[in-house]
């Protein structure tokens, strides 16, 4: 473990060293990166009171539109997009492409923020909202740079200010990306300390944070250990909780479309997003009209028992846990391991199996998608429930029947819910409606906005001060 240890401190040291980010006394700390935690805490809490009361809001609109800009440069999205792809080794690098430009563009800034004015016989009354202050956001494997683009808008639109946990498998391309905000909040003139970044990713510094006495919010975007440490903390935090999205598709569906859909929604980015399909629960009766059209746009099915078996074991550990390792790679990499060759077209591998199987209960993160065979849509219904394990993040149906639609919704209670499109729909690639890499099901905010991250406040103006 110590070995461990300081390999991976000689990584972060190298990766600063290459950022030019290490100061002349090699303290690692810098205008963005900071070893200490108390040092980034207390950097961030300066520049953060600063942000919340020297800085109008036309001028936090123009510095966040400015950031919007330099962020969405060609050069600059290509680069940490392969760069999450080379570390963490997960992903396709044309939906990382995707989804670092869908953080930039399509998060909510500044102009998201409305008052509210009340006025009656008794007086006014105006709420607004207020920032938090420091911020502590800790990053996924999964979305490391998108999280870090999507929250600091979010964040700073509310004049907070933020210090990113990265996580161990993700440090070089989060601080890179972080390194990238800072360098345009600077040319924009915001004050330095806004957004950092510790640079040493531990459990020991990921409680000193969380516990700080003055940050006042916890964010926490990744597996159920760090939102419960989060959640522990004894500070408002946000989390986002576990998710297993079940697909319906019933014998009124667009099938041709729904093939499609549910192959881009499955696929995308390997399935690492947690929004996206990852059992599908399909009417007998049409179930193999649908798999033909999946096989015709990019599934692959397997079939032989002994290769699903193989599969399987490749996959999961003995106890039905997911395999790390297997995470969000491609559907050629599985069926490669199995000894099976094929084109890079094939996006999802697709197996038919029971409602018990592993691959169905167990969220995989992976272009994996089992097939179960349903008798009706009551029975698929029923299916999803119990396959979404009462997490209430995420579900899906394809289906022309407004009644179908209408129960699933009520029955499942998800924060998400998508109808005849990709789940990617819900986070704004095809659907009209903000960006998020924070899906906040366990603490209930929902797809975070930059409302999330403030508090309201209300002021009273007793006595008459109605206009009508």
């Amino acid at each position: 473990m110590e070995d461990k240890e300081r390999l991976m401190q000689e990584v972060i040291r190298q990766v600063l060293a290459r950022l030019g980010t290490e100061g002349a006394n090699g303290a690692g700390t810098s205008q963005f990166g900071f070893d200490s935690v108390d040092a980034a805490v207390a950097a961030c809490e300066k520049a953060q009171k600063s942000w919340q009361w020297d800085f109008s809001l036309a001028q936090r609109i123009r510095i966040v539109n400015g950031l919007r800009e330099d962020l969405l440069q060609e050069d600059c999205i290509e680069e940490v997009s392969r760069l999450a792809l080379e570390e963490t080794g997960m992903g396709r690098l044309d939906d990382k492409i995707l989804k670092k430009r869908l953080a930039v563009e399509k998060t909510p800034g500044p102009e998201y923020f409305t008052t509210r004015a009340i006025s009656g016989d008794h007086g006014l009354v105006l709420e607004e909202l207020s920032p938090f202050g420091v911020i502590a956001s800790i990053a996924p494997s999964t979305n490391p740079v998108a999280s870090v683009y999507n929250n600091t808008i979010c964040m700073i639109a509310g004049g907070n200010g933020v210090v990113f946990a990265p996580h161990p498998g993700a440090v070089k391309c989060s601080l890179r990306a972080v390194e990238l905000v800072t360098r345009s909040l600077a040319k924009q003139g915001a004050p330095e300390g806004l957004v950092v970044t510790l640079t040493q990713p531990s459990m020991e510094n990921l409680k000193a944070l969380m516990t700080h006495r003055t940050v006042r919010l916890i964010a926490a975007t990744g597996g159920p250990g760090v939102v419960k440490a989060a959640l522990s903390s004894g500070k408002p935090a946000i989390g986002a909780g576990p998710g297993n999205p079940p697909v319906v598709v019933d014998e009124t569906a667009d099938i041709r479309k729904a093939a499609l859909d549910v192959i881009l929604g499955c696929s995308f980015d390997n399935n690492l997003p947690c929004i996206a399909e990852k059992e599908l629960f399909v009417v007998n009766c049409v179930a193999d009209e649908l798999k033909k059209h999946m096989l015709d746009q990019g599934a692959f099915e397997l079939k032989e028992p002994d290769l699903v078996k193989r599969l399987q074991e490749l996959v999961l550990n003995p106890d039905h846990s997911v395999n790390r390792s297997m995470v969000g790679k491609s559907a050629p990499y599985y069926l490669e391991k199995l000894g099976i060759k094929v084109g890079a077209n094939v996006r999802v591998v697709l197996v038919e199996t029971t409602e018990d199987h592993p691959f169905v209960q167990e969220e995989l993160l992976m272009p994996i998608l089992p097939l179960v065979r349903v008798a009706d849509f009551d029975e698929a219904l029923c299916a999803s429930l119990r396959a979404e394990h009462g997490f209430r993040h995420s579900a899906a149906i394809h289906s022309t029947n407004i009644t179908h639609m209408s129960r699933m919704a009520r029955a499942m209670e998800t924060t998400i819910f998508t109808k005849n499109a990709p789940s990617f729909a819900s986070i704004g690639v095809g659907g009209d409606c903000p960006t998020a890499f924070t899906i906040a099901t366990t603490t209930g905010q929902g797809p975070t906005t930059p409302l999330s991250f403030c508090r309201t406040r209300r002021c009273v103006l007793a006595g008459a001060f109605r206009i009508i």
